[in-house]
């Protein structure tokens, strides 16, 4: 009986634990947005106030770097996605050389730490006309997060019986047929999960933002970094809590497409 509650006891724990971890830094975020005054070791504020959310509401740069940021990933997502579907399907059909070489090489850009890699990337850009402009952080996010769609897709794509398309074939239809009604439709699990992934990570990204488009663009996670600069927290913890709304709306958009695409598959 003693060694249950034991157990039980350190099952609780356990749990807390992991939710404190888990959820312990968002609910602090939260909280943040509406403390007016909070002093250490207080868990909770002296004072609440609704003054930082009406201030972002009433200033129109938060909105305007809100609605930049979901355009640059909306665009990041539909660069990659086009970019990397023809890309994998060759990496999970043909036999290419070197290819295990070409699949680390659109993993370099994540191996190596962010900072320098955007700083070099932002001084080519430099000289190319790129910096300062909304075209130059959509390009390096799509070269960044290439490598996201390109592994899942690829997975997603060697997942598909290589037999489908040959009984097809041999029924007459073309390779771009076979593609288009039978590989592609199969793969729309997989196109879906590497946008949601490039959506997320752009919407998220702060170091290409910052030295690319400095000092004309301001994507909201910049935005939120200079407030976090200035020690203004709860301007930061507002913008932090908007930006996740954007995010949530596509995911939420995605996953009733992805049942529907489910659905369809189930009945045909």
């Amino acid at each position: 009986m003693r060694f249950s509650i034991w157990r039980l006891t350190a099952r609780i724990v356990f749990i807390i634990f992991m939710l404190l971890i888990m959820i312990g830094p968002i609910i602090g975020i939260v909280i943040w947005s509406f403390a007016k005054i909070w002093y250490w070791p207080s868990p909770l504020p002296q004072e609440f106030t609704l003054r930082y959310w009406s201030e972002v509401f009433r200033q129109g740069r938060v909105l305007n770097s809100l609605v930049l940021s979901v355009v640059v990933a909306l665009l990041t997502v539909a660069f990659s996605i086009l970019l990397a579907i023809p890309a994998a399907y060759g990496f999970a059909r043909y036999r290419l050389p070197f290819e295990r070489i070409l699949l680390l090489l659109f993993l370099m850009p994540q191996a190596f730490p962010q900072l320098p890699v955007f700083i070099n990337l932002a001084s080519i850009f430099g000289r190319l006309g790129l910096r300062g402009n909304i075209w130059g952080i959509i390009l390096a996010h799509t070269m960044a997060s290439l490598v996201f769609s390109l592994w899942i897709i690829t997975a997603t794509f060697k997942s598909i019986p290589v037999e489908f398309e040959q009984a097809a074939q041999n029924l007459g239809a073309s390779r771009f047929k076979v593609f288009r009604t039978i590989t592609f439709p199969l793969a729309i699990p997989g196109i879906i999960a590497g946008a949601i992934y490039v959506f997320l990570w752009s919407m998220g990204e702060f170091t290409a933002a910052f030295f690319i488009g400095a000092p004309f663009i301001q994507t909201a996670p910049v935005l939120m970094y200079t407030s976090s600069m200035g020690y203004n927290l709860q301007i930061a913890s507002v913008i932090a809590i908007i930006l996740v709304i954007p995010s949530l709306i596509f995911m939420i958009l995605i996953e009733r497409f992805l049942k529907a695409e489910y659905i369809a598959g189930l009945g045909g």
